[in-house]
């Protein structure tokens, strides 16, 4: 749906990127309150996550839907989630695990919002600034990125300097 022109084809993929957003959230929720959480949906929630944000990133700055200074925060996001996986895989190795923070939380929400934004972009309601609202949102995201990867960071090296305690 990127590349295709016209409004239809940036709001199509909107709906389509909400209803993957939405479901993930709706997924979890109902997973934590019935108590129905998995093995294999802990592995697959975040690794769907991560994807569905990279590949979106990574189509907006092919279309130029974020193009200069904005490919800096798609840049900084899509490094804190490697490295988040990667320390992640690492303390899972240990029998270790780091639960999501509430900020992390607020992270993604507001991340998600940004790039719900840029996928409209100038096909957005006339007059309307879509593409700055989506670009604020992807630097706050970044922020927070920076913060609670910090955090994870910090909390993974307790680990990997005494691995014994």
């Amino acid at each position: 749906l990127f590349f295709f022109p016209g409004k239809w084809s940036a709001w199509t993929a909107l709906g389509l990127y909400a209803a993957a957003c939405i479901t993930d959230w709706f997924d979890g929720y109902l997973a934590r309150i019935w108590r129905e959480e998995s093995l294999i949906g802990k592995f697959l929630d975040p690794i769907a996550d991560k994807l569905l944000v990279a590949a979106v990133l990574m189509m907006l700055a092919a279309v130029g839907k974020i193009s200069g200074l904005a490919v800096i925060p798609a840049i900084i996001i899509l490094l804190r989630e490697m490295m988040v996986s990667g320390l992640r895989e690492f303390l899972a190795g240990l029998r270790v695990s780091v639960p999501v923070s509430q900020l992390a939380k607020w992270k993604t929400g507001i991340q998600m919002g940004a790039i719900g934004w840029l996928i409209v972009g100038a096909d957005g309601p006339e007059g309307w600034p879509v593409t700055l609202i989506g670009e604020v949102g992807l630097w706050l995201a970044a922020a927070l990125t920076l913060l609670t990867g910090w955090d994870y960071l910090r909390a993974g090296l307790r680990h990997m300097l005494n691995p014994e305690g």
